[in-house]
């Protein structure tokens, strides 16, 4: 047996895990900007989103799946870091050929009349504008949501009077204040629009490693040392003819 052969066999190490941030959003939310923003400062850390339904916003929370979750307030808030980041517009969605049709926007008021359907009871709001669709009653919902399922035979109008919805940032509490992971302390900064020189942002606390000084261009040569002048230099000097002023000596 040779000497290889009897040698025991050391497995090679293995790479460490890749670390990877992953978020949830609800239909409507276009995250697209902020994924660009962290492709652009954190590419050394892959980012993972998925679009999650409303019933399952703060779910995958709790079991792991996701470290944010882009959510539809109201929510239950406990044991969660929730920040508010902007009102979406409310739309009233009729079945094409309605005579709200006829105008850019639509007061609540003015639709007393009108059998509204629930959309919660109804699934969901793809399900719901397809409900709409058929004839059965108008929905409200946020304009991003009407827009990104596109049913077709509807028509969707701003409504004015109506309660509006809010988007928001949700993530689980730490432990203690201080023990935010600094990856997501990166993401939500992004959200927040902070640059990426802000003193909030842990990537601009990291040390940058110092230029090295440039080469004296100067040469090495050893300078003379100056010579003390012996005599006053002559101020007439280089004047040219008549240059000084005659006056009585």
């Amino acid at each position: 047996m040779s000497a290889e052969e009897e040698a025991p066999q050391v497995p090679a190490p293995s790479d460490p895990e890749r670390r990877e941030l992953r978020f949830a959003y609800v239909a409507g939310v276009t995250p697209g900007k902020w994924i660009r923003r962290w492709e652009e400062r954190m590419p050394e850390v892959p980012l993972r989103a998925f679009m999650s339904d409303d019933g399952a916003q703060l779910s995958v929370l709790g079991d792991g799946s996701a470290d944010l979750s882009f959510v539809r307030l109201p929510v239950e808030r406990e044991g969660l870091n929730v920040i508010p980041l902007y009102e979406e517009q409310p739309v009233v969605v009729a079945p094409k050929g309605h005579e709200i049709s006829v105008f850019d926007e639509v007061a609540l008021a003015d639709l007393a009349t009108e059998t509204f359907l629930d959309v919660t009871e109804l699934g969901g709001p793809e399900m719901a504008l397809q409900v709409v669709a058929s004839g059965a009653g108008l929905a409200i919902l946020p304009m991003s949501v009407a827009r990104h399922f596109n049913v077709k035979d509807t028509v969707a109008r701003k409504l004015t009077g109506a309660p509006t919805t809010q988007v928001a940032l949700a993530w689980p509490q730490a432990a203690q204040p201080d023990d935010l992971d600094e990856v997501i302390e990166e993401f939500i900064g992004i959200v927040r629009g902070r640059t990426a020189q802000s003193s909030r942002q842990p990537s601009a606390k990291v040390e940058k490693p110092k230029k090295e000084p440039k080469p004296d261009r100067r040469g090495t040569g050893v300078k003379k040392p100056k010579v003390a002048q012996r005599y006053a230099p002559n101020p007439d000097k280089g004047r040219g003819k008549g240059s000084r002023k005659k006056g009585k000596r």
